[in-house]
């Protein structure tokens, strides 16, 4: 009973994560610029790490100035796959977001903490308060690609639309990233928009099913990774990604053994 209850915010936290993450990780792997979540948050977290320097209270402007800016270079990609590989742009742009953020907080006093802070966030101790803004803030994003669905499908799915949508997809994105990444860290957010839409993409190709299979196992991945977190006195964010890389493999393993009955799955 002392653990639901202590465990009753994290939970929902975890559950908000889910889906919205789940969501923008059908759009990021059809467009196959897998490691963009991983790049656009760290380029997030140097305006995280510059809150550190500069006062906490400046963390929420400091990020929003450069996740808009992480969504400008983000929306030239298309231009910049014309003259480089895509993957190898995004991976300049992770190495680069890294980099500055190490250089920054070595002048900070407690600057590994702060970057363990960075990688792992906080969500066992997410409050109330942090959980209804977040909501807010996805539930506005949610509802603008609820409105606009058909062009960001277009953008995505059929490579129709100009410079002003894509930087719209990646600015309503940004915002997400800079609550998720403050709430949770970057490596649960990172597996939350990755790998519950790819366990889907396993036995379906239809968007709502892997929608519906990545947010089932999200779900009750987050509810063992933290109740054994929480037991156990260890890190959450590594047990629940650990755990929807372990659920993954398993099912990856299954798919190739049992190829025939997963193609009919994704057939239906």
């Amino acid at each position: 009973m002392e653990a639901l209850s202590f465990l009753i915010w994290p939970f929902l936290a975890c559950l908000l994560l889910i889906v919205i993450h789940a969501y923008f990780g059908i759009h990021i792997l059809q467009r196959g610029i897998i490691f963009v979540d991983l790049a656009l948050a760290q380029f997030i977290g140097i305006g995280i790490a510059l809150s550190f320097i500069f006062g906490e209270e400046k963390v929420f402007y400091l990020s929003l100035a450069f996740a808009f800016l992480g969504a400008f270079i983000l929306s030239l990609s298309k231009y910049a796959a014309r003259q480089v590989n895509i993957e190898a742009f995004i991976g300049v742009l992770y190495i680069f977001s890294l980099s500055a953020s190490i250089l920054i907080l070595d002048k900070s006093p407690h600057g590994l903490e702060e970057f363990k802070t960075l990688l792992n966030g906080n969500i066992l101790w997410v409050t109330p308060q942090q959980l209804l803004s977040t909501l807010a803030v996805y539930g506005g994003v949610g509802l603008f690609h609820l409105l606009f669905r058909r062009q960001f499908f277009a953008l995505t799915f059929e490579g129709k639309g100009g410079i002003v949508w894509e930087f719209l997809f990646y600015v309503s994105f940004a915002l997400v990233l800079i609550k998720s990444v403050l709430m949770a860290g970057i490596l649960q957010v990172f597996a939350f928009l990755v790998i519950p839409a790819l366990i889907g993409r396993l036995f379906f190709q239809e968007s709502l099913r892997v929608l519906m299979i990545g947010w089932l196992v999200g779900v009750v991945v987050s509810m063992g990774g933290m109740f054994l977190s929480f037991k156990l006195d260890i890190p959450t964010a590594p047990v629940i990604v650990a755990g929807l890389a372990l659920i993954f493999f398993v099912l990856l393993i299954g798919r190739i053994i049992w190829p025939k009955r997963a193609d009919c799955s994704r057939q239906t």
